[in-house]
């Protein structure tokens, strides 16, 4: 159940810090003082949330919905209580699933900055962006198990102006996801660590689906995460596209497949992987990308066979493999990427 704020401004949210663990629903903070002539939320100590699953009524604990001007932040952290319930999570074997709460939805949010604060152990997304324009997230924790399910840090969807800065994001998904409609989106700064990645999809699942537009990755580190940075569409997909998409001067310490992208992307077999994919991927370059992976294919461009990726460039790529069967390899599928500076491995191989 959770609750929810839903006024233009907002100001001092800590003093529902006692009431949120004893109390559900729908918080009006005017009715504990706040004034509609400020914009500041301030947030300390610790909010906790139920730990048993059931007593949510909707898949959020904490809403920010239809506000201007808020700044959120005071050092404080949501703690989710994931621990309870990702046992409970069997949405990867069983779409009628019943999804698990996410610690903090922003719906509808503009103008805003989010600072200073953390999420702790979400029984689902950490934080979760939706119809958001004009958002900065700065100096945001993040932190879950690395075998937490399906806790990315921090999904943007159907937002534009979106930007994460100087951010530690660890769990057990993606840091950062990017679904459709993302526009305009800046990743600066973010150490990522255990997870999935810094992630653009996965994309075409579902019709009517906005393209994904402009965006930068930017002097991020990735440290021991399953993938690096990487764009990832459904086979058999409905119609869609992702363009203008920079990943620069990027740091990888011990990733498994540091950069690639996967038209293919079915996990658990939910697809029909010989179908290809009707996302166009076009204008993506990845630039100065260095550090070590864990992985013998450090580079992997697999695009669809129905819409080859367009202009993909591979700029001073130097990723050195630390196992023990050879050197680093890059494959590419159904792309001819432009080629520029240091390149190890050494340029892809190219395959029909």
């Amino acid at each position: 159940m959770g609750f929810k704020l839903n006024i233009a401004t907002i100001s001092l949210l800590l003093i529902l810090t006692s009431t949120a663990r004893a109390q559900s629903g729908v918080f009006d903070v005017r009715n504990y003082g706040a004034q509609a002539n400020g914009d500041i939320t301030l947030v300390q100590g610790t909010l906790q949330a139920p730990g048993d699953p059931s007593f949510f009524k909707d898949a959020s604990w904490v809403t920010l919905e239809r506000i201007d001007s808020l700044t959120l932040s005071g050092g404080g952290t949501f703690d989710g209580q994931g621990k309870t319930a990702w046992g409970k999570n069997d949405c990867s074997k069983n779409k009628f699933c019943s999804p698990l709460p996410i610690n903090i939805r922003l719906n509808f949010v503009t103008n805003s900055e989010i600072r200073d604060i953390t999420s702790l152990d979400s029984k689902q997304f950490h934080i979760n962006v939706l119809g958001c324009q004009n958002v900065t997230f700065r100096r945001v924790t993040i932190t879950a198990p690395e075998d937490s399910l399906n806790t990315d840090g921090i999904h943007i969807g159907r937002s534009t102006g979106i930007r994460i800065i100087d951010s530690h994001i660890g769990t057990g998904d993606d840091c950062v996801s990017l679904g459709d409609g993302s526009k305009d989106i800046v990743v600066k700064g973010v150490s990522c660590g255990p997870g999935h990645g810094i992630s653009i999809g996965s994309l075409g699942k579902y019709d009517g689906e906005e393209p994904v537009v402009g965006v930068k990755v930017i002097g991020c580190t990735l440290t021991k995460t399953m993938n690096g940075v990487r764009i990832k569409t459904w086979p058999n997909s409905f119609d869609g596209a992702a363009s203008h998409m920079r990943f620069e001067n990027i740091t990888m310490d011990n990733v498994a497949n540091p950069i690639i992208i996967d038209q293919v992307y079915c996990p658990y077999n939910q697809c029909q992987a010989e179908i290809p994919s009707k996302i166009k991927i076009s204008k993506v370059s990845f630039e100065n990308i260095r550090g070590t992976t864990t992985t013998k294919q450090a580079v992997q461009l697999h695009c669809s066979k129905a819409l080859p990726c367009q202009n993909v460039q591979l700029r001073d790529i130097d990723l050195a493999y630390n196992g023990n069967d050879g050197d680093a390899i890059s494959e590419c599928i159904n792309v001819t990427p432009n080629i520029d500076g240091i390149q190890n491995p050494p340029a892809c191989s190219v395959k029909a």
